[in-house]
């Protein structure tokens, strides 16, 4: 790692960190996880990748196939994506992609997949998605610009279930 960003600016730090302690709440399930790791995978973010793969296997129930999380760069044509996840999916990379649709002469946020995914998050949870889509899309650029290892991350271990 080219430097510690914990350490060098701990006040945003700690503010990204306020950021995924809502997200997490908001999101309890496995859908925050396919959307850090697709978006992940896109800006080629190692450590994101590495980090997100783990969480979702690690998710509490059972967490995320490996069917699942092996198809996701394939999510269209994968038949294991809800609706919901599909809609979400397709504005995380909407979001993420902005240069190659601006520089097509498109517009980044089509109107019909912010019309799709309308269909299945109410304001409050769009605009939670949208903030996780830009949080992870901070973190990958963090992770990225200071080079931070892919391999060692842990997922934190649950705790056990109550008796």
């Amino acid at each position: 790692m080219r430097l510690d960003y914990t350490k060098a600016s701990p006040e945003a730090f700690r503010a990204m960190l306020a950021l995924e302690k809502h997200l997490h709440a908001a999101f309890p399930g496995s859908l925050l996880h396919i959307i850090k790791l697709r978006v992940s995978q896109i800006n080629g973010c190692a450590y994101c990748v590495d980090m997100h793969w783990k969480d979702a296997r690690a998710a509490g129930g059972g967490g995320e196939s490996e069917q699942r999380l092996y198809g996701l760069s394939a999510w269209r044509e994968s038949p294991y994506y809800s609706d919901k996840e599909r809609a979400a999916l397709a504005w995380a990379e909407s979001l993420t992609l902005i240069p190659v649709w601006h520089n097509s002469g498109a517009i980044a946020a089509a109107d019909p997949i912010y019309a799709e995914v309308r269909k299945h998050f109410d304001d409050k949870q769009l605009a939670d998605l949208t903030w996780a889509i830009a949080a992870i899309n901070a973190w990958n650029r963090i992770a990225i610009g200071f080079r931070s290892e892919a391999g060692a991350y842990q997922p934190p271990k649950a705790p056990p279930p109550a008796p």
